[in-house]
């Protein structure tokens, strides 16, 4: 049986066939999707992190991680829409302007998706109109906003402002995330939510659309 630790410590030392290898094996065997993220992705991510605060890893040792972590939670992607709940709006979901990451936007669209939501991904360095615009194109209930830079989340006070001045202020809902943003700062900037985690946000979600 494959083992959820061995998933961990795969992903930890950046082996991305291994860990691929024993996603796969998870999933074949019957393990919960959720369980496999829970339980063996997100505390090898967590450990990389770990790491590279404290210097013990540098950028392309986490680079090769996060390959790992997005090829694998593109295996699980399936096994999450089979067990997805009707439809539960749609929502555009976006790194905003300036900041290339995206592990975390991946992890919340997975669990926006399995819990029955129509994702929009607008995809890295969004600007500030585009988020506008696909909220308009596509009959969005909620905007979600990912930074993983400091210097970057600035931006998403530009995006709270101008979703106020459009059409869209009374009818879309709009939720911020990522590791230097807080509630403090959601607050701050007028955001309608704060997602700590992605399941968090998948939470959060249901109960914002669910008052529009």
């Amino acid at each position: 049986m494959a083992d959820l630790k061995q998933i961990s410590e795969n992903l930890i030392k950046g082996d991305l066939n291994r860990t691929m290898e024993l996603v796969k094996e998870a999933l074949d065997e019957g393990q919960d999707a959720q369980t496999i993220l829970n339980g063996g992705l997100l505390p090898g991510m967590s450990v990389v992190g770990d790491k590279f605060k404290n210097n013990e890893f540098f950028l392309p040792d986490v680079l090769i991680s996060a390959k790992t972590m997005n090829e694998s939670i593109e295996i699980l992607r399936p096994a999450f829409k089979k067990t997805a709940i009707s439809d539960g709006g749609t929502i555009v979901l976006g790194t905003v302007l300036g900041d290339v990451h995206d592990i975390g936007k991946n992890m919340v669209r997975m669990m926006m998706e399995a819990n029955g939501f129509n994702v929009v991904d607008v995809g890295i360095d969004v600007p500030v109109d585009r988020f506008i615009e696909a909220a308009r194109q596509n009959g969005a209930q909620l905007i979600g906003l990912s930074g993983l830079l400091s210097t970057t989340i600035p931006v998403m006070r530009d995006v709270v402002d101008a979703l106020k001045s459009s059409e869209l202020k009374d009818r879309v809902k709009l939720m911020v995330g990522g590791a230097p943003v807080t509630q403090a700062f959601a607050n701050e900037i007028g955001a309608d939510a704060y997602g700590s985690d992605a399941v968090v946000a998948a939470e959060k979600a249901k109960t914002l659309i669910g008052k529009i």
